[in-house]
């Protein structure tokens, strides 16, 4: 049976189940550094001793951090904190993306415009040779081909190298949650479909230049326009 707590250890009110308290003494550990990245935590058993809870408590703590990316079963090993990296927290934004439908998805591509013009703009302003190499490799490859899985492919590692060049680990692991791979290849079928593939050719091209020329204004023009292109082509197909 579920129990409630009525009151925290300082005396607070506190509501939710003793699970979800569990799961905050976890993390509260992890955030004042009493369990560090990478370490093991001590048996289930031990750390429901040593929190003053219950063996079934801890356990569907444990399992409930593990699925959110903040520990990581290890077979044979134990249960370790995860390196805690943004890509690892924020899996679930790509649950999200998948899940969603109608008006959320519209709702999420207007989250993805603002983050990707964003994170375009840093790119202009801060990407190597080398990363534009790339962006370029996969910019050809895309104009090489009217094949829809592997302009799907290369148009995910185009914006991928994009987010991964602004410099932000936390902006790109975001990005990529909400760059659904279902939800893209329904757009290119769409787009296809339409014979609009040379429209967003041209928007990856204008990006392109944009990176190419340094230039963070024209970048994130380029961007937000090429995202709000899918986002207006959603809303048509939304409307009855």
């Amino acid at each position: 049976m579920d129990e409630t707590l009525s009151h925290g250890t300082e005396g607070a009110p506190q509501k939710g189940t003793v699970t979800q308290r569990a799961i905050e003494r976890i993390k509260a550990m992890i955030k004042e550094g009493r369990l560090e990245p990478g370490q093991r935590l001590p048996t289930e058993r031990d750390l429901a001793a040593q929190l003053g809870m219950s063996r079934s408590s801890m356990r569907e703590a444990i399992r409930a951090l593990t699925v959110l990316g903040v520990l990581e079963a290890r077979h044979g090993s134990g249960i370790y904190v995860t390196q805690l990296e943004a890509g690892d927290l924020l899996e679930t934004f790509g649950v999200v993306a998948d899940l969603s439908r109608g008006p959320r998805l519209v709702e999420l591509l207007e989250v993805r415009r603002i983050l990707e013009s964003t994170a375009t703009a840093l790119a202009a302003a801060r990407i190597t040779p080398d990363q534009l190499a790339e962006v370029e490799k996969h910019l050809t490859a895309m104009n090489a081909t009217d094949d829809p899985e592997e302009i799907l492919a290369h148009d995910l590692a185009f914006h991928r190298e994009i987010a991964a060049a602004a410099g932000n680990e936390t902006m790109a692991a975001i990005l990529e949650g909400l760059s659904s791979r279902t939800f893209r290849a329904r757009v290119w079928r769409g787009y296809q479909e339409e014979g609009a593939f040379e429209r967003t050719r041209r928007e990856h091209a204008a990006i392109h230049r944009a990176l190419l020329a340094h230039d963070p204004e024209a970048a994130r023009a380029a961007a937000a326009a090429h995202v709000g292109e899918v986002e207006q082509w959603l809303r048509t197909q939304l409307t009855p």
